[in-house]
């Protein structure tokens, strides 16, 4: 079913008697205005109220019919070539009402209609319709009284946009997986594709989310998050909504997880994350950084930044994360020890315990973003973007994924030989998660990172 059409643009109420009341810069993205005027006029007797359009105060361009009845006489009135258009009707005693419709404002192939209908109880009820012989969309209404009398304190005007009945029924552009809810439309994009308006669309609002970082025994680091609806649990600065234009193919990517390394597998960060198109500045999300492994233990830089691993011979700092996008991943404490966990949207990686096969470091949190997520079913819990848990090659202990679609790490078991880590949940970004292994055993696998999202959602 669609929701409700009229959409409040503007309201005036009288605090100084005045002759007129002007309307400007009406918004172009409505099919038809409604002005609803209520109140009086001053002491003097009663007038018309009329409209002109853009100031075209030229005197052959408006022309209106009208009938009306007092409840004992009805007459009616025809004036063609006329500097404005009758549209109301006002007394001085008991208040009005004027409902004014106008048809089709905004396209410029057509003139413009208004229907309306107006009432005093103590004087007259009339219905009409006007003409202004232009194809120009209307972007000003001046309002007058015939009368040459001030609109008294109290009188209010008030401007509503109507939206098409197709506008709330259908979406306004292609491209993703379509989704709504009783305000939104959604454009859910787990894979790389193409976003086309079917027309312009002002303050829209976007997720976008990169490829998490793979895992050696450090924590991939999650997919770097930009978002222009306010994430809970920590996340970057919010983004300014952006504008597209009608009929542009806007190019969305979606970056890949980063791929799993060990020993001698290196490990690689995950693939950024855009939208872009002409007129738009490329928004942009960075791929999660890579954790540590044996022979490279260092945690690499990205969104958020990937897990520094401990080996017998090295303990890995953590990789820095990308300003606004994610956080660090954390380091590993010495050598022998557990290795650190991927930084997330939300947090930073933990860093591994001291020597002695201490506990690995946790995958930091990402970030809740219900509007999103529940709309589209995406997420974890409504979470996206958490880092890789770190894995433990000397002890038990190993690290917890974070919050967002983080990979868990490998299973700790002395008596069995090296557990992989656990990929990061798909369209989440999440990093990878560390491997682990008995004592002596190298060859455990890190997992691989998870792959990012874009959601793109515009008002119905």
């Amino acid at each position: 079913m669609p929701t409700n059409t009229y959409v409040a643009l503007d309201t005036t109420t009288v605090v100084t008697a005045t002759p007129s009341i002007t309307f400007s810069n009406i918004s172009q993205a409505y099919t038809d205005l409604v002005v609803v005027m209520t109140g009086t006029i001053a002491s003097g007797g009663a007038g018309a109220a009329s409209f002109q359009f853009n100031g075209d105060t030229s005197s052959t361009n408006y022309s209106n019919i009208r009938v009306y009845g007092d409840g004992t006489n009805a007459a009616s009135t025809k004036n063609s070539n006329q500097p404005r258009v009758v549209v109301a009707f006002f007394s001085d005693s008991l208040p009005s009402t004027n409902i004014v419709s106008i048809m089709n404002y905004a396209n410029s192939t057509t003139y413009k209609t208004c229907v309306y209908r107006n009432n005093a109880s103590d004087n007259r009820a009339q219905a009409g319709v006007g003409l202004w012989r232009s194809t120009s969309a209307i972007n000003e209404i001046l309002i007058t009284n015939s009368a040459g009398l001030n609109f008294t304190v109290g009188t209010t005007f008030s401007l509503y946009g109507i939206k098409s009945w197709s506008d709330e029924v259908s979406p306004k552009a292609t491209g993703g997986y379509v989704y709504e809810d009783s305000s939104y439309w959604y454009h859910s994009f787990p894979f790389s594709g193409t976003f086309t308006p079917s027309q312009n669309l002002t303050d829209v609002d976007y997720l976008v989310i990169a490829g998490g970082g793979g895992s050696g025994r450090g924590g991939g680091g999650a997919g770097g998050l930009r978002s222009t609806v306010t994430a809970t649990g920590g996340g970057g600065s919010l983004e300014s909504k952006i504008s597209l234009t009608s009929g542009t193919t806007y190019t969305v990517t979606v970056g890949a997880g980063g791929s799993y390394g060990n020993d001698s597998v290196a490990v690689t960060n995950g693939g950024n994350s855009s939208i872009s198109g002409t007129g738009l500045t490329t928004i942009t999300s960075i791929g999660g950084g890579a954790g540590g492994r044996f022979t490279s233990p260092n945690g690499a830089l990205g969104g958020s930044g990937g897990g520094g691993e401990s080996s017998s011979s090295a303990a890995g700092t953590g990789g820095a994360g990308t300003a606004n996008q994610g956080y660090a991943g954390g380091s590993a404490g010495t050598i022998s020890s557990g290795s650190a966990g991927g930084g997330g949207a939300g947090g930073a990686g933990t860093n591994g315990s001291s020597s002695g096969g201490g506990a690995a470091g946790n995958g930091g949190n990402g970030v809740a973003i219900p509007a999103f997520a529940v709309a589209t079913n995406t997420g974890v819990s409504n979470y996206y973007a958490g880092g890789g848990a770190g894995g433990n090659h000397f002890g038990p202990v190993t690290g917890t994924a974070g919050l967002g679609g983080g990979g868990a790490a490998g299973t700790y078991d002395a008596a069995r030989p090296a557990s992989d880590g656990k990929n990061g949940t798909v369209s989440t970004g999440g990093g990878g998660g560390g491997g682990s292994g008995k004592t002596g055993v190298y060859g455990s696998n890190g997992g691989n990172g998870a792959s990012g999202i874009v959601i793109v959602r515009y008002a119905k």
